[in-house]
């Protein structure tokens, strides 16, 4: 049976199933897709439409079986290569994405998608110049795709070049006036950079050509209140809560702004939103800030476990297990490589920033999940918990703390950091750029009621922000052994 194409009498179904999943009807094309799957099993088709139904179920492993099953029997067909390197994308295989967007692109050197998919690939790899290369040339061939022109946009920002990301950006705009995406990345870029007055007037201009969006508002709304006007800001917040009224990024940003109570914690769709699409450029950004957690925790755990820095030949025992909260890409593992600790077990909500964690190889299990259902769902004792700005998303502390105590084992330490409020009624504050700060007051009282004794909680610059420092607290607690039990 010819493996690139379903038979002639099978193309009524192919075309209905494809789009239907177009439609975003999947329920619909299920059963078709299964039809086909009997008829025309093992052609290009059948596993095209099946990987993709496997893809929006959440199994992505699934979907990558069916694609080397048809890439082994049709190896220069495109779509089925561009649809295995979105799918490596998915699962955090990045080099591999490359070789078949790359692949797809040998195989037709016409195709405008699968240039864009190898500069996205490229880019992920830290490859931006020849990232940019890729876009401009997919633009050539199809100029009116809203999906590349981000790309090109965050290819130049990753070379130094916000200008020309600005530039790529309007070009898009241009191009398709009506996209949504292009006019929030190009606001949003803006406001990255502090042009406010800038990112102010490319919404004002959308708003002005009838876009209507959610975040669009809240963009808006965050650039007003940067700029001082803030009873305009109440209002656009407002705008945006109806017209967004279930999506967690308006939601926390909306209360963040004061306009809505603060909620107990930033949602966990929200946080995952974030550093999914900040995952790339995490590490240099937060270095270019100076960022000083990491240190700090190194240096909080050598202060309070001296034996880790002690030299004994004959003794290779490391202290352990350990628990990282919200790893991201590892940044703390990396600060304490040297240091007899371990294994290493890392929890964040974002597989992009997992997938760069995973590549340092010290952390001997990676697992996506949210830190309160991970500390509910491990039974595991751990020596040592660490959480590197991961308690500014939760705003009350109680629970954290007491599911991170029944996770230390007797004697055990947990250090992490907070940004620093100075006094509030309720111990904490949401502010405006969507983080908590804590009172240092509330955070001692919270650790003592959840069992901790305090060995340590003082001032520290956590980072540079608008070329000021943050000031947050540094806090080492610890669970008191059989003979400090209360």
């Amino acid at each position: 049976m010819n493996q690139n194409a379903a038979p002639a009498d099978a193309g009524l179904l192919v075309a209905r199933a494809t789009e239907m999943i177009k439609a975003g009807r999947f329920g619909a094309a299920r059963p078709i897709v299964a039809a086909l799957q009997r008829l025309i099993p093992g052609t290009a088709d059948a596993a095209l439409l099946a990987a993709k139904i496997a893809i929006q179920d959440g199994r992505p492993a699934d979907a990558r079986r069916l694609l080397d099953d048809a890439i082994d029997a049709a190896p220069e067909n495109t779509e089925l290569r561009k649809a295995r390197a979105e799918v490596l994308t998915e699962l955090g295989q990045l080099p591999e994405a490359a070789m078949d967007a790359a692949e797809a692109v040998i195989c037709d050197h016409t195709d405008p998608a699968a240039k864009a998919l190898l500069g996205y690939a490229l880019l992920r790899l830290g490859q931006a110049e020849q990232a940019v290369l890729c876009f401009k040339d997919a633009l050539g061939g199809a100029p009116k795709n809203p999906a590349v022109y981000p790309g090109l946009a965050a290819a130049e920002e990753a070379c130094s070049r916000p200008e020309a990301a600005s530039l790529a950006l309007a070009a898009g705009i241009a191009a398709v006036p009506g996209d949504v995406g292009l006019r929030n990345a190009a606001i949003l870029l803006q406001a990255k950079q502090r042009n406010f007055a800038s990112a102010l007037s490319l919404a004002e201009a959308a708003r002005r050509d009838g876009v209507v969006d959610a975040c669009l508002f809240c963009l808006y709304a965050h650039s007003l209140s940067s700029l001082g006007r803030h009873d305009e800001a109440a209002w656009a917040y407002a705008e945006a809560l109806k017209l967004g009224p279930e999506d967690e990024y308006v939601r926390h940003m909306v209360a963040a702004s004061g306009v809505r109570p603060n909620s107990p914690r930033a949602p966990a769709g929200y946080v995952r939103a974030v550093f999914d699409g900040y995952a790339d450029r995490f590490e240099a950004h937060l270095i270019s800030l100076g960022y000083r957690v990491p240190g700090l925790i190194r240096a909080g755990v050598i202060d309070h476990m001296p034996s880790l820095v002690q030299q004994h030949e004959s003794c290779s025992a490391r202290i352990g297990p350990v628990l990282d909260l919200g790893c991201g890409t590892g940044l703390v593992a990396v600060a304490c490589s040297d240091l007899r600790i371990g294994p290493l077990v890392g929890i964040d909500l974002s597989a992009r920033m997992l997938a760069c964690a995973g590549n340092k190889q010290l952390y001997a299990e990676l697992h996506e999940a949210d830190v309160m259902d991970a500390l509910q769902s491990d039974t595991r004792e751990y020596r040592l918990v660490l959480a590197a700005d991961v308690l500014c998303y939760f705003g009350a502390l109680e629970d954290v703390l007491a599911r991170v105590y029944a996770r230390l084992a007797p004697g055990g330490l947990f250090l992490f950091t907070v940004e620093q409020l100075e006094s509030s009624a309720a111990g904490w504050m949401l502010r405006a750029q969507g983080r908590y700060a804590h009172a240092q007051a509330y955070v001692n009282v919270a650790s003592v009621e959840a069992g901790f004794q305090i060995r340590e909680l003082r001032a520290e610059s956590l980072r540079q922000e608008a070329g000021a420092p943050v000031p947050g607290w540094f806090v080492v607690l610890e669970r008191p052994g059989p003979e400090g039990a209360k």
